[in-house]
């Protein structure tokens, strides 16, 4: 399975094509480097709430309906192994 920032970033450039936008002028409309937003649509890049954000506003679109069904299309995170605490510590 694909990991999270591929999935996303396709999203990204599926929603972006269908709203007829370049990947520059969708760039300039977000107000973000095309450079940038090309590593976007190609996962190399883990965003921050605010570009996340900046983007959703950019293609119309609330931030739950641009991330709407991806963790179903990812593997799970795994998790950190459980460190065990001695008894009498907090």
């Amino acid at each position: 399975m694909p990991e999270l920032k591929v999935v996303l970033g396709k999203r990204i450039r599926e929603l972006r094509s269908k709203n007829g936008f370049s990947q520059e002028g969708f760039a300039d409309h977000c107000g973000l480097h095309r450079t940038y937003m090309g590593g976007i649509e190609r996962g190399e890049h883990n965003l921050t709430i605010e570009t996340l954000m900046t983007v959703s506003k950019g293609l119309e679109m609330t931030m739950s309906d641009l991330l709407s069904d991806i963790e179903k299309q990812v593997e799970p995170v795994k998790s950190p192994p459980r460190i065990a605490r001695k008894r009498g510590s907090s």
